[in-house]
């Protein structure tokens, strides 16, 4: 039997699962990926991985997960590490770019690749607020469709 796997890489992100998909939180340390990813918790999305995760093409889709080293914890800055139920194999479906300057009425077309598959990326201001809830908008309007 063939191995499906295609190509896989370990990235510098953190990533939870809305409604089924995964958004990949990338930035440099200190710009509030793990707590983007935690606000986002806090509304209902799902813990995939904080700070690195492995992303794998799988029959054309790219699914993340978390090292097992890491899985189901998230360092939250000041208090420590918390643990989580975390998901597995959630297709990626938005990047989000906390290094990125946001744009102000970004269009749809910018887009990363990892392992071989073309992901659409936005700029955002991660410690906002409001980001949270830009995440969300973002995923519905951008992601791609699992």
């Amino acid at each position: 039997m063939k191995n499906p796997i295609l190509s896989s890489e370990t990235v510098h992100v953190s990533a939870v699962s809305i409604d089924g998909r995964a958004v990949l939180i990338g930035g440099l340390s200190g710009r509030g990926k793990s707590d983007l990813a935690l606000r986002l918790i806090d509304r209902g999305a799902r813990l995939v991985s904080d700070d690195y995760t492995i992303v794998r093409r799988v029959d054309g889709r790219l699914l993340a997960g978390a090292p097992p080293n890491i899985a189901g914890r998230i360092e939250v800055r000041g208090v420590g590490i918390l643990e989580f139920p975390n998901d597995e194999g959630v297709p990626v479906a938005l990047i989000v770019d906390l290094g990125l300057e946001p744009e102000r009425l970004p269009s749809e077309g910018e887009t990363r690749t990892l392992a071989g598959i073309s992901v659409p990326v936005i700029g955002l201001a991660g410690l906002e607020a409001s980001a949270p809830i830009k995440v969300e908008a973002a995923l519905k309007l951008f992601g791609l469709k699992s």
